[in-house]
């Protein structure tokens, strides 16, 4: 049975909605008043979901102000004034990626280790593939050998060919390689995996700066997209990322993955509101078909939805 796409954001959102939405109800049920001590479990609940700092004062500021504005029975109540917030929030992180005319379509996939830049760039082919686009894939991690073989694996499942060189090689090498390849047998996309930069380290960020220049120089106007996959486990330090990655390579696209696997979804909120890039796709599982592009409305129902 095919699920529908609420019934994924649903069934992925499960243990943020549990230690978020659930105590947020208990505590806003039935008010339309908000004393000082109920306003500060609402920041604990809200901080703890990872929404911080500045977007929980914002939230909080603005349930008081609509508190003070209740005056009888037929307004909405607190909980549906700080859905209808938190949507006003995320609808302007919507932005599916658009395939252009371009081709072929360069995509930069970037982000540290561990974040699962390899695996989303393995469901987006098979989604591309299951359009019938043709995809070609560039192992440009090329500092961990198991990255290469993964993304052979992956090529392999959804019948794209592997740009690769051994490991240890140039980067940026890969990068230009795939990009002259893929300009010579005219695929549709492709998509161009990197090493996972430590944020921290201005080295590794220059190089891949190094990296898109490189691409650019060989396909003028590409990259097309550079996709910024984000471990949501990861909380604050996902926020953070965020910020390094866009100063240092221009990120127009975030891929926010693991959200089933943590009660730290709420990180989504301050990513789009403090940046204003548009969330490309969510991971809610661990198969193909649970990366899904991102509907805010799907996402706050199902946050809510009990």
């Amino acid at each position: 049975m095919i699920k529908g796409l609420f019934s994924r954001f649903r069934e992925g959102l499960t243990k943020t909605r549990k230690s978020f939405s659930g105590r947020l109800l208990t505590l806003l049920a039935g008010r339309d008043t908000l004393d000082a001590q109920t306003m500060e479990e609402l920041e604990a609940v809200l901080i703890s979901a990872d929404l911080g700092v500045s977007t929980t004062q914002s939230l909080l500021s603005h349930l008081k102000g609509r508190a003070r504005q209740i005056r009888d029975k037929d307004t909405a109540p607190l909980v549906d004034v700080l859905k209808q917030e938190l949507l006003s929030i995320l609808i302007k992180g919507e932005g599916n990626l658009e395939v252009s005319s371009a081709k072929p379509f360069v995509i930069l996939i970037v982000g540290v280790n561990g974040v699962g830049k390899t695996t989303t760039i393995g469901k987006l082919a098979a989604r591309f593939h299951g359009a019938g686009r043709e995809v070609l894939l560039a192992a440009g991690d090329t500092f961990r050998a198991a990255a290469i073989d993964q993304l052979v694996v992956w090529g392999e499942r959804v019948n794209a060919d592997v740009i690769q060189h051994q490991a240890g090689a140039d980067s940026a090498a890969v990068a230009h390689d795939a990009v002259v390849a893929s300009v010579s047998r005219k695929t549709d996309v492709l998509m161009i995996d990197t090493a996972g930069r430590l944020h921290t380290k201005k080295n590794l960020m220059e190089e891949l700066r190094k990296v898109k220049r490189v691409i650019t120089r060989a396909l003028p106007g590409s990259p097309h997209e550079v996709l910024l996959v984000l471990d949501a486990s990861t909380g604050q330090n996902a926020l953070v990322q965020a910020r390094q990655f866009h100063e240092a390579v221009g990120v127009t696209g975030l891929v926010l993955t693991k959200l089933d696997g943590t009660a730290k979804g709420g990180v989504i909120v301050p990513i789009v509101q403090e940046l204003g890039l548009p969330i490309r796709f969510i991971g809610l599982g661990e198969g193909v078909e649970d990366l899904q592009p991102f509907s805010a409305s799907a996402f706050v129902d199902a946050l809510f939805e009990d």
